[in-house]
């Protein structure tokens, strides 16, 4: 007896033995879970720009989390946000699983917004996962909220049927989700607040700080990689008889339209600005003189051939003077401040030569 005992006491001590090894082992991988977890926290909130926090969440996240795909969608009213960004670079391409919604419709979060965890439907969850190669087979949609406004979803889908069901509990990935959503708010804000300091208010084009920044960007690419790079002056004509004939407010609305229709001529990784009063600036990347000439008629002649309808119906006719110049062969040894004047200076002495021979046309000038 006292045999059997004994060997059922040292029975029971290597289960407790193995039972404590487990748990220890459970321990530490839970350490490193949570260890790469803080990583990530710490990463995202130390994200700079949009783009910087968007790309290490799809970059990140399914790494840490063991998952096959993350989606992000983000309710944008107006397209606003989308067009911010946009005009500050964002390369939407590089993110094929950001996804946009002005209404919140398709979020499938239910009302209040809620975690939804379970097997993928499509016909619930196909928003959430578009254009996947290979659909999940178990999604967790997770709301992201700020002071109980719904800003978009974060969307976690993994082939495991197991991996996300209805019963499992939230707290952790709703954590997750209000740490990104505070972050993605800081971010568009601060992004919102770098666009309105570089645009122009009246007519939403760049403003002189932003294209002297962008031509500096742009003529130091041009000397590592070669290119050309064109700038133009476009001045209004006579447009103080614009402002006598029809005030203030309808010269407003003059500079408005003028700039709508410059835009609609350029590409978009040209630049449009406003350098202040009737006069505009356009930066054209990988453009020769010849090429910018071009443009500059297509502008000029726009301008010239349709007068400006204003709000009360009263149609403006006003044509537009433009100097262009080119700097086709950088200078690598020259200072980029110094061949950025040059441009300047070239575009702006060809802009007087237009308005010296009579204005409405386009003189050009090469470096």
């Amino acid at each position: 007896m006292e045999g059997a005992a004994k060997r059922e006491l040292i029975a029971e001590n290597e289960a407790l033995r193995a039972r404590l090894a487990d748990l220890l082992e459970q321990a530490s991988r839970n350490q490193e879970i949570m260890s790469r977890h803080q990583a990530f926290d710490l990463e995202i909130v130390a994200a700079s720009s949009f783009a910087q926090l968007v790309g290490t969440i799809f970059r990140a996240l399914p790494a840490i989390c063991g998952l096959d795909v993350v989606t992000l969608t983000l309710v944008d009213p107006g397209a606003d946000i989308y067009m911010v960004m946009e005009r500050l670079g964002v390369d939407f391409g590089g993110f094929p699983n950001l996804i946009w919604t002005e209404d919140g419709a398709g979020l499938a979060l239910g009302e209040p917004p809620r975690p939804v965890l379970g097997p993928f439907d499509p016909a619930r969850h196909g928003a959430a996962f578009p254009d996947q190669p290979q659909r999940p087979a178990s999604v967790g949609l997770v709301p992201l909220l700020r002071n109980r406004r719904l800003i978009g979803s974060l969307n976690l889908g993994s082939s495991d049927p197991q991996r996300f069901t209805a019963g499992m509990g939230t707290d952790f990935i709703e954590h997750m989700a209000s740490i990104i959503a505070i972050c993605l708010e800081n971010v568009i804000s601060n992004e919102m607040l770098k666009y309105i300091g570089l645009t122009d208010a009246l007519t939403g084009a760049y403003n002189r700080r932003y294209i002297d920044r962008r031509l500096a960007e742009e003529i130091s690419r041009a000397r590592r990689a070669g290119g050309a790079l064109s700038l133009m002056f476009i001045d209004l004509d006579h447009f103080k008889r614009v402002n006598d004939s029809v005030g203030h407010q309808g010269g407003d609305e003059v500079l408005r339209e003028a700039a709508a229709r410059i835009k609609a001529e350029l590409r978009l990784s040209d630049a449009l600005a406003r350098f202040g009063g009737e006069e505009f600036v356009v930066l054209l990347v990988d453009a020769d003189q010849r090429s910018a000439a071009v443009v500059a008629e297509r502008i000029r002649a726009r301008m010239a051939h349709t007068a400006v309808e204003l709000a009360d119906g009263t149609p403006v006719n006003v044509t537009v003077s433009i100097g262009v110049a080119g700097l086709e062969h950088v200078d690598v040894k020259r200072p980029v401040e110094d061949l950025a004047l040059q441009l300047l200076a070239l575009a702006d002495s060809a802009l007087y030569r237009a308005k010296q021979a009579g204005r409405n046309r386009v003189v050009t000038c090469t470096a």
